[in-house]
C-alpha cells in the first residue's frame, strides 16, 4: 500500500492526514494547535506541523506529502530567509484603509476585478503590503521576499519558495486569467519589487524532505477542500469553518466588479469562483459561550424555536465582515422583545444569521452564472443538527453533508498522490455516508436578515 499524507495548516490549527494513495482510506492523523490571534510567527506552523506529523506516527512509508494552508496571509522574509515580522493572516482587518486606496488608485473595482479576478479587501495580502509599507517602513525595507502560510511550509520542507496558481490567486497579484503575476500591481502596492514564489502546475511536483519524502505544489485552503471533495461543476460547497465560504468549480474565470465573488483558481487548472465571510462557526462559539451551554445543547435549544426565532434576527459581524466589505462593523442584535429574550430564540438567530450570510454568498455566486445542482454542507459548523436542519429553509436548497473528514488535509492528500502518479487527473476517492437534509424554505428569515443588514450598510464605512 502507498501512502501519501496531506497537510491542512489553517488559522487554529495543524492537521495531518495519511492515506491509501489508491482508495483514500484514512490510515491514521494528527494535529497540533496554533497560537490564536489574527497575526502568527510562522515559526509556530512549522513547529506545530512537526508535532502534527507525530501525533500522526510520523512520516515512515510515506512516499509523497502535500501542504493546504490558509490563505491570503504576508509572509516577509529578508534576504537571509529569516521573517521579518509575525505574519498577518487573513482574518486581520488592520488594511481595510489600504485596500480602499489601492481600488482608487488602480482606477476602481471594475479595473481590479479585470486584472486579477478579485477586488481586493483587508484579507488580500496585496493590501497587507501597503499597510506595511506606511506603517512598518523598516520592516519593509528589510523584506525580500513575499509568500503564503502554505509556501512557507513547502519551503521548510524542500529548500525551494514555490506555491500554485490557487494560493498565488488570493495575493492580488497574480491573475487567473492570465495564469501570471501582476508584478505592477505588488509595486504599485509596496512601493518596489519583491521575490515571489514560483507558481508551479497543479500536479507538479515542488521537491523532497530531506528524507526523501515527495511533497507536492500545496494550495490554499479552499482549493484543498474542493480537491477532497472531488467536486464536479453544479456542486457548490458551503463551508462553515473559522470563516464562511461559498464556492464552486468553473471552466471559466470569475470576474465580479462588486467584490463578493473572488475569482480565485483552484488547484486542478480550472477557476474556483468564491464568495468569503469572517464569520461562521464562531458566532456559535460565541453564541454557546454567552448562553452557557455547549454545542449539543445550542442546538436542541435552536431547534426548540420557530422558524424566523418570531422576528430575532442576529446579523453576526463579530469580527468585523469581508462579505459585505464592513471590516470595522459589530455584530447587531434585532427584534428583541420580552417574548424572544429567551435561549432558544437567540440560539435560533445565531443559527440562521449566520446561514443567511453564506445564502447572501450563494446568491452572489449564481448572479456570476454558477450553476448549483447540489450545494454540499462541510465545516466544524455543519456537525450542529440545527445548523444541516436549519439550513434548507435558509439557503433555499436541499443539502447534502458529507461525511465529517478533514477535507483541506484530504485534499492536499489528493495532490500528493497526484503528483506522485503523474496521471492527467487527480483522484477520486469514495465517501462513502453522506447524508440529505430537506425543509421548505421560509422566505420572511432572508427577509428580515436583509432589512437588518440593510441598517448596518447604509452607515458610511469608517475611515482607516
Amino acid at each position: 500500500m502507498v501512502l501519501v499524507a496531506g497537510v491542512d495548516s489553517s488559522t487554529q490549527s495543524c492537521k495531518v492526514v495519511v492515506a491509501d494513495a489508491e482508495t483514500g482510506r484514512i490510515v491514521r492523523s494528527g494535529r497540533a494547535p496554533h497560537p490564536d490571534g489574527t497575526e502568527a510567527d510562522p515559526a509556530d506552523w512549522w513547529r506545530a506541523l512537526q508535532a502534527a506529523i507525530a501525533d500522526a506516527g510520523g512520516l515512515d512509508g510515506v512516499a509523497a506529502l502535500g501542504v493546504a494552508g490558509q490563505q491570503h496571509g504576508m509572509v516577509c522574509l529578508d534576504e537571509d530567509g529569516r521573517v521579518v515580522r509575525p505574519a498577518l493572516l487573513w482574518n486581520d482587518t488592520r488594511s481595510a484603509g489600504a485596500a480602499r486606496d489601492l481600488i482608487a488608485e488602480l482606477g476602481g473595482p471594475e479595473a481590479w476585478a479585470k486584472a486579477v479576478g478579485s477586488v481586493p479587501v483587508a484579507s488580500f495580502t496585496v493590501t497587507k503590503l501597503r499597510w506595511l509599507a506606511r506603517h512598518e517602513p523598516d520592516n519593509a525595507a528589510r523584506a525580500a521576499t513575499v509568500c503564503l502560510p502554505h509556501d512557507y511550509l513547502t519551503w521548510r520542507l524542500t529548500g525551494r519558495m514555490v506555491t500554485d496558481r490557487g494560493d498565488a490567486s488570493g495575493t492580488g497579484y497574480w491573475s487567473p486569467a492570465e495564469n501570471a503575476y501582476r508584478p505592477e500591481l505588488l509595486r504599485a502596492a509596496f512601493g518596489r519589487d519583491l521575490a515571489l514564489p514560483q507558481v508551479l502546475g497543479p500536479a507538479e511536483v515542488a521537491g523532497r524532505t530531506p528524507e526523501g519524502v515527495v511533497v507536492s505544489a500545496g494550495t490554499g485552503d479552499n482549493m484543498a477542500a474542493a480537491l477532497g471533495l472531488g467536486l464536479a461543476e453544479g456542486d457548490v460547497v458551503v463551508s462553515l469553518g473559522t470563516s464562511g465560504t461559498v464556492f464552486a468549480v468553473s471552466a471559466e474565470p470569475a470576474a465580479d466588479p462588486g467584490g463578493a465573488v473572488a475569482g480565485f483558481a483552484d488547484a486542478t487548472g480550472r477557476y474556483l469562483p468564491l464568495v468569503c465571510t469572517l464569520n461562521a462557526a464562531r458566532v456559535l462559539d460565541a453564541a454557546a459561550a454567552l448562553l452557557g451551554v455547549d454545542h449539543d445543547e445550542l442546538s436542541r435549544l435552536a431547534l426548540s424555536a420557530p422558524p424566523g426565532a418570531d422576528g430575532l434576527v442576529l446579523v453576526p459581524y463579530l469580527e468585523g465582515e469581508r462579505t459585505p466589505d464592513r471590516p470595522e462593523a459589530t455584530g447587531s442584535l434585532h427584534g428583541l422583545r420580552l417574548s424572544t429574550s429567551t435561549p432558544a430564540h437567540l440560539a435560533r438567530a445565531a443559527v440562521e444569521g449566520m446561514l443567511c450570510g453564506l445564502a447572501d454568498g450563494l446568491d452572489a455566486l449564481t448572479a456570476q452564472g454558477i450553476r448549483v445542482d447540489r450545494v454540499l454542507l462541510i465545516g466544524g459548523a455543519s456537525r450542529s443538527e440545527a445548523v444541516r436542519r436549519i439550513a434548507p429553509s435558509v439557503l433555499g436548497r436541499p443539502v447534502t453533508v458529507p461525511p465529517a473528514g478533514e477535507y483541506v488535509a484530504e485534499g492536499a492528500a489528493v495532490q500528493a498522490a497526484w503528483a506522485l502518479s503523474g496521471d492527467p487527473e487527480p483522484p477520486r476517492w469514495r465517501r462513502p455516508g453522506t447524508a440529505h437534509y430537506e425543509a421548505g424554505p421560509v422566505p420572511a428569515i432572508r427577509e428580515r436578515y436583509a432589512e437588518a443588514r440593510e441598517r448596518i450598510l447604509s452607515r458610511p464605512p469608517a475611515r482607516g
